[in-house]
């Protein structure tokens, strides 16, 4: 034990009874019952323990230290009279001999009540951050963070990978997101960039003979922060194999993940091995989405034409999709707020009707329904909630609507998880500003059908957008968990996918050059995937937010409100980099 302490202040039990001890933490609390008596909580990493100031000389003592502050105490272990079955401590308390002050809180007023962080406003829990991760609750998801990457590591290297570190300082390249750029004040007008994965050097690395890599790796993007996405830095498992297919690296996940959320799941039930496979257009059909919660029982049904002639614009002569939820309860003011908040977060408006206790229809649309259409479709039972969308934009919407209406309803399974993968991405898609064709996921994918596909798309024979490519999403809850693909290693297969969106051999010898170099002297077939280490853990403590689960986080802004970041730099350390900060224009 270190000399500061002879336990920890979860350690000691009723066979300690009559040992002199020396615990240190911090002053959780006193209690205070006499002029000679009080109640004192040391709390430290590793659990609490109760202290019992019995003297006048000991209360004054413990009087004058502020709560936080951190105390060692020394004295003898005895049995409490009236015991706390709630905690693992619960039995004994220590009579202190003497107590001293190691590191004083100066303050007498706290942010907030430790055991309640979490019950602050986000800006002052991450202005705070060391003082509310002293929340046991809050310490709790960073320690599980810690036990979950080390079971990673343990079950890769069991599956036979080396884990390998990549660099953090390298070039720009087109990932999809902004790049965070590192002036180099050794090469005038040059950048580095932080990674915003290590793709590339993955790849290199099996082209280079390495065969089963894996790294926990700091990615960056500069992109905007969800409940599931933390800005500028985030951790992937990031993994790849050579001589590997699709079936190769779902195998592997699916030995590796299923134990770790066993473990430490905050659910006791989980999908088995092998994962469901959903193709992504099935996916879109069905679900909406191409991260379907598996955990709700409602899918999306076509029923264009169902208000055809009827003269209800919206949907006359649209594709429209429904949802037909058993059992509903909601209110007609409770739907109308769901379908408002459905608007929100899709851009098309949703609308409603119901089957009533004699099955007719009422409520909302209604009155323009064919009802013999309907019937043909749907069996009519009565305390159906019908949920209807249209346009081009139908499944999008009812997909949201599938989300919102399935936990609201009951036809949510909430305390599980179902996996699954989402096979068969589109390999290219048009792009909603430039118009043009554009890699759909991942440039870097090989094409199902690899170069013949392409040369008919090359010639007007096969259409670009009906090529599919060899990537997949694996999905948990509805959380997209990570991404992966069978690699485009070939160069000649690579020269042509790019050609197709315009980019010709020479833009890809410039923009990817030791890649498309290191292909050219021959790499092997290979194939990875890099789930989120950020979502992984946040799944599995049931956190709805992924701040929860990083010890330092941003906020959403991606500002550091605890140590200032972004920050101004001195006037010197631009010059030397040759850096001129300009008024930003407005737009």
């Amino acid at each position: 034990m270190q000399q500061s302490r002879t336990h920890t202040c979860g350690q000691l039990r009723v066979g300690d009874v009559g040992t002199k001890v020396t615990l240190s933490g911090w002053m959780e609390n006193i209690r205070e019952v006499s002029g000679s008596l009080a109640f004192i909580v040391l709390r430290d990493f590793y659990g609490v323990t109760q202290v019992v100031a019995e003297t006048e000389e000991m209360l004054k003592l413990f009087r004058g230290i502020n709560k936080e502050s951190t105390v060692q105490v020394t004295g003898v272990v005895r049995e409490r009279s009236s015991k706390n079955p709630d905690l693992p401590t619960g039995e004994i308390e220590v009579v202190p001999e003497k107590a001293e002050v190691l590191g004083r809180c100066i303050y007498n007023e706290l942010p907030f009540q430790i055991n309640r962080s979490r019950e602050a406003d986000e800006a002052t829990r991450l202005r705070y951050r060391y003082l509310d991760l002293r929340n046991p609750r809050v310490k709790k998801n960073i320690v599980m963070r810690s036990q979950v990457v080390s079971a990673l590591r343990r079950a890769m290297e069991e599956q036979g990978f080396m884990e390998i570190t990549t660099p953090i300082l390298t070039a720009s390249s087109p990932e999809g997101a902004r790049d965070y750029l590192v002036p180099s004040r050794n090469h005038h007008g040059m950048f580095y960039a932080l990674p915003q994965a290590p793709q590339q050097f993955k790849q290199l690395l099996m082209t280079a003979g390495f065969d089963k890599y894996f790294q926990i790796a700091p990615c960056f993007r500069d992109e905007d922060a969800r409940a599931d996405r933390s800005p500028g830095e985030f951790y992937q498992l990031d993994m790849e194999m050579a001589f590997a297919s699709q079936e190769d690296v779902f195998s592997v996940l699916e030995q590796v993940l299923p134990p770790i959320f066993a473990k430490y799941g905050a659910y006791d039930t989980a999908s088995k091995a092998p994962f469901r496979r959903i193709p992504y257009l099935e996916a879109m059909e069905k679900y909406g989405s191409d991260k379907p919660d598996l955990r709700i029982d409602l899918t999306l049904k076509d029923v264009t034409g169902l208000f055809d002639g009827t003269g209800f614009e919206p949907l006359d002569g649209k594709t429209v999709k429904a949802i037909d939820i058993s059992n509903c309860a909601l209110t007609r003011k409770q739907i109308d707020a769901l379908l408002a908040e459905c608007e929100v977060q899709s851009g098309v408006k949703g609308y409603w009707f119901k089957v009533d206790e004699k099955g007719e229809l009422a409520g909302g649309v209604a009155k323009f329904v064919n009802a013999d259409k309907l019937k043909a479709a749907f069996e009519l039972v009565p305390g159906t909630l019908f949920l209807l969308a249209g346009g081009p934009q139908a499944a999008k919407c009812a997909g949201v609507m599938r989300k919102l209406f399935g936990e609201a309803s009951g036809h949510m399974d909430r305390e599980k998880y179902e996996f699954c993968w989402i096979v068969d991405f589109p390999m290219y898609e048009i792009g909603e500003e430039s118009g043009a064709l554009e890699f759909c996921h991942n440039p870097f994918s090989m094409p199902n059908g690899g170069l013949e596909v392409l040369e008919k798309a090359e010639k007007g024979q096969v259409d670009p957008l009906t090529i599919t490519a060899y990537q997949y999403d694996l999905v948990v809850n509805g959380v997209e968990l990570s991404s992966g693909a069978v690699r485009n290693h070939d160069p000649e297969i690579m020269v042509k996918a790019f050609q197709l969106v315009g980019l010709g051999e020479e833009d890809v010898k410039a923009k990817f050059p030791a890649m498309y170099n290191a292909f050219c002297y021959g790499a092997p077939p290979h194939a990875g995937i890099a789930p989120g280490v950020d979502r992984i853990v946040m799944l599995l403590a049931g956190e709805e937010s992924i701040r929860e689960v990083i010890a330092f986080p941003m906020n959403k802004n991606a500002q550091d409100l605890m140590m200032g970041a972004p920050a101004p730099v001195e006037q010197r350390q631009l010059d030397e980099l040759s850096i001129a900060i300009v008024e930003k224009k407005e737009d």
